[in-house]
Parts: structure tokens; C-alpha cells; sequence
């Protein structure tokens, strides 16, 4: 018995591997753990990552490692604004404290 030849199955090119995926996966894990300043950095290589994902045209084995990088790096960097802006206020605060407690 002979199958009916339906042309060569050819589905695309296989998907390729973006070199700086692992990079921004483990800058946005690290700001969140260890050092919140590396937040920034994760966010905006993991957009920059993703543009060149979307605009290439081809299928991309590691994206979503590059979106879960992106968003822990913009978690940490919102962390780390909440962070600054409550040193902020407890700075002023003490110092305001000092101010009206002298006199």
C-alpha cells in the first residue's frame, strides 16, 4: 500500500534561542533575592530582549524566560521605589523631629 505524498513536511524554522534570555532571567531573580538595584537592568534588557523577539519574525524557544525576567525585574524596581520613598519620609520625619525637639 502506498500513502498519498502530500509535499515535504516542512513547518518552519526550528525555534532559536535568544542570547540574553538566561542573562535577564537571572538579573530579575537576583533583584528580587538579593540586590533590588539589578531590577532595573532586567526590566529594561528584557524589553529591549523582547522587541528583537517580536520583530524578527521567527519563533523563540526562551521567551517566556525573557518575560519572567522582565516582570521580576519590574517587581524589584517598584519594590525598590516603595523602598526609597519610605527612607524619604522617615528621613524627613527625623529630621523635622530634631527640629521641633530643639527649641
Amino acid at each position: 500500500m502506498s500513502y498519498p505524498n502530500y509535499g515535504p513536511s516542512y513547518y518552519g524554522p526550528p525555534p532559536q534561542t535568544h542570547p540574553n534570555g538566561t542573562t535577564i532571567l537571572v538579573l530579575g531573580i537576583l533583584s528580587l533575592v538579593v540586590c533590588g538595584i539589578l531590577g532595573p537592568f532586567a526590566w529594561s534588557m528584557g524589553n529591549k530582549a523582547l522587541k528583537e523577539i517580536d520583530g524578527s519574525g521567527y519563533p523563540y524557544d526562551n521567551r517566556s524566560a525573557v518575560q519572567a525576567g522582565r516582570i521580576c525585574g519590574m517587581i524589584a524596581t517598584i519594590l525598590l521605589i516603595i523602598g526609597a520613598g519610605f527612607m524619604v519620609l522617615g528621613l524627613g520625619a527625623g529630621i523635622l523631629s530634631a527640629i521641633f525637639s530643639s527649641n
